[in-house]
């Protein structure tokens, strides 16, 4: 079969095929009196194999290797190629992401692209001042894509640029929460914290909804954040999770100052509360006096008849670290 016939028949060009043999891959078996080359099956046989191993990425030369060397074996070059094709999957993928966030911003001229694309590269810094700076900057100067204020919130490590990246989601328009849900289920716990913390200083009914589903997150420390922003926008349902934590000594001293803010929403809840607490207090075990006490300076703040009647039961307890805080708190608040 001539070349012509062979590019038509292969859907490799005539002069791909020369090359080919220039490089010697595959040669024509004969040629014709006139000298034109002739390819046998055989030779178009591997004419179809080298276009095969080509499309999984080959180069020509390791071609050559895997058709004419006895002893190659393809396991090690499928690893490498494997590899190659995900290191370059991640850098198409990655300049997709960046089209995409610049496209979110709705640049309306190439300076406006470029001041973005400035921002995203200074959120990726390496320095903690260029990624506080660029924070900063997407809320005062450079509109940046909500999704990228996120990603770049849920791997900072830094506090003070972490505070900065949580301040711009703040005043981003509160779209940040359905992304920030997604940090939610992390595998990592560190991202976990993030994502919640992130998300307690979104204003919006959106965030409270998913701060509100959160307290049934199997992260305790996903929970306990979650409850102190949610007693912070008055909900209830974060009580008993706050109570918790002023029992187990795990930011206690917030936990109380939230049930305080919320007890103040009214008597019912703060009677509710402080019944709570109460509750908590009935553990007398050897090691309970150091959280009877916490329990205690905690229905200092509650309001009510059910707090102030706790408060002077406690005055008489047999635990005398109790009784002397119960004395001093029930006198500041009463002085009666």
């Amino acid at each position: 079969m001539l070349i012509g016939e062979v590019a038509r028949r292969s859907g490799v060009s005539a002069r791909m095929l020369r090359h080919y043999e220039s490089l010697g891959l595959v040669r024509p078996t004969d040629r014709t009196g006139a000298g034109y080359r002739e390819y046998s099956d055989d030779d178009i046989r591997r004419i179809f194999h080298i276009e095969s191993l080509r499309s999984l990425g080959l180069s020509l030369r390791e071609v050559g290797r895997a058709l004419d060397d006895p002893g190659f074996t393809p396991s090690g070059l499928v690893a490498g190629l494997i590899r190659r094709t995900r290191e370059r999957i991640a850098v198409e993928t990655e300049l997709l992401t960046r089209l995409r966030r610049i496209g979110a911003a709705e640049p309306d001229a190439w300076g406006d692209v470029l001041q973005t694309v400035a921002l995203l590269q200074a959120l990726a810094s390496k320095s903690p001042e260029q990624r506080q700076r660029a924070a900063l900057s997407s809320v005062e100067e450079v509109p940046v894509p909500v999704e990228a204020l996120v990603e770049a919130a849920l791997s900072e490590t830094d506090p003070n640029v972490a505070g900065a990246l949580r301040w711009a989601l703040a005043r981003s328009g509160g779209d940040g929460w359905p992304l920030l849900a997604k940090g939610l289920g992390s595998p990592a716990a560190d991202v976990r914290e993030r994502a919640v913390q992130a998300l307690a200083e979104i204003p919006g009914d959106g965030a409270t909804a998913l701060l509100r589903d959160t307290l049934a997150h199997p992260d305790i420390v996903v929970r306990r954040h979650a409850a102190l922003a949610l007693g912070a926008r008055g909900v209830a349902e974060a009580v008993p999770t706050l109570v918790d934590m002023v029992v187990a000594e795990a930011n206690d001293v917030d936990a109380a100052d939230a049930l305080s803010a919320l007890a103040g929403t009214g008597p019912a809840l703060a009677d509710d509360i402080a019944g709570r607490l109460v509750d908590r207090l009935a553990d007398h075990s050897r090691d309970a006096s150091a959280r009877r006490r916490r329990l205690t300076e905690a229905l200092a703040e509650i309001p009510g008849v059910t707090a102030s009647r706790a408060l002077a039961e406690l005055t008489r307890d047999d635990d005398r670290a109790v009784a002397v805080t119960a004395a001093y708190v029930l006198g500041i608040r009463d002085p009666r």
